[in-house]
């Protein structure tokens, strides 16, 4: 029994002592990607992407309004079979309307995803290869909201950007500290 518990007490002083030793830093991704470089561009292109759909619908929905408008005008003069030729027609138009806009925002949430994934991997390497040279066990990400508190020592953003070549403007938002309520 005596050994049993020297045991215990050696294991639980390891776990204790392993504990001590880990080194956790965070970093605010999102504000890390929004200032590379890549990421500006990627930004540009994927409004750009969306305005050639923008444009499209815009056109649609003035082909929708003025056929809407003859219909309207000549509502009163047309047979009841004409009526209802001009109302499919409308409710068709509007149909590929809804159709397109659906199709624009899945085309343009891929072309983000497109754009944006080999940025995201060459930060996820950077902050992994500074974790790794400044020896953190783990690094928190504080974009996600859930960190509470840290130190500004242990925010490893101004290292990580200095390894992509990133160049400091603007000085970061929120360091550290507590996360107001």
């Amino acid at each position: 029994m005596n050994k049993q518990f020297f045991l215990t007490i050696a294991l639980l002083l390891t776990t204790i002592l392993s504990f001590g030793q880990q080194k956790i830093g965070y970093i605010n991704s999102e504000e890390l990607i929004l200032s590379m470089p890549e990421a500006k561009k990627a930004d540009a292109d994927i409004s750009a992407y969306a305005k050639t759909f923008q444009d499209q619908l815009t056109t649609m929905q003035k082909e929708l309004e003025t056929k809407y408008k003859a219909y309207e005008a000549g509502a009163k003069t047309m047979s009841e079979a004409m009526l209802d030729v001009k109302q499919k027609e409308l409710q068709d138009l509007q149909g590929r309307i809804q159709s397109t806009q659906q199709s624009a925002e899945e085309k343009v949430a891929a072309k983000r995803q497109e754009l944006l994934k080999p940025i995201t991997e060459k930060a996820d390497k950077a902050i992994q290869d500074v974790a790794k040279e400044k020896g953190y066990t783990y690094i928190l990400d504080a974009s996600t909201g859930a960190l509470v508190f840290a130190t500004p020592t242990d925010n490893i953003l101004k290292d990580v950007k200095s390894k992509l070549g990133i160049k400091d403007v603007a000085p970061a938002s929120n360091p550290g500290g507590t996360r107001s309520k």
